[in-house]
């Protein structure tokens, strides 16, 4: 009989379901979505294989799973963020910055490791839906500021930042 570690049965697998999606969310930033299997999951959580069945039925579910818990917590940092900032131009900087932050956090590396792999459409599709709804405040701030369209503001920021990482690297170069 497994050992309930938590007051009762319920946060006890909730308890058990996070440790798996953080395992998981590990494996899959450091070692690609192929490393997310249901033995590889459980050893790094500590569990036995069998025993992620009764969470996640295929590695699938266990990465949509990991982007289901993951995306919410990362769109409501860029909300407050975007909510606490004031005015519009205020509010463009928060996200950018709150953005920045996240893109070199390790709680939200898993979530750049898709990108970087095939999955079926119905996931991009999903990841799409996501990411849209992460865009929505820095699209509502750059409305109130009237700026014309975000492909425009896309292309400029990835040119700055291009621009800004290759200097970087030329100086340490010549150091």
């Amino acid at each position: 009989m497994p050992r309930i570690d938590a007051p009762t049965v319920v946060e006890h697998h909730s308890k058990q379901r996070a440790a798996l999606l953080a395992a998981g969310g590990d494996l899959l930033a450091s070692r690609g979505v192929d490393a997310v299997t249901p033995a590889a999951v459980g050893a790094a959580a500590g569990l036995a294989r069998s025993s992620v069945y009764q969470y996640f039925d295929s590695s699938p579910a266990l990465i949509a799973a990991i982007v289901e818990d993951a995306f919410p917590r990362a769109t409501d940092e860029l909300r407050a963020a975007v909510a606490k900032a004031g005015p519009p131009s205020a509010q463009v900087d928060a996200y950018v910055r709150t953005a920045l932050k996240m893109a070199t956090d390790p709680a939200h590396r898993s979530l750049y490791a898709l990108g970087r792999t095939e999955l079926p459409s119905a996931c991009r599709a999903r990841l799409a839906e996501l990411h849209a709804e992460q865009h929505a405040p820095l699209r509502a701030a750059l409305g109130e500021l009237a700026v014309p369209d975000q492909s425009v503001i896309d292309g400029a920021a990835k040119k700055r930042v291009e621009s800004r990482l290759l200097t970087v690297l030329h100086q340490g170069v010549r150091a």
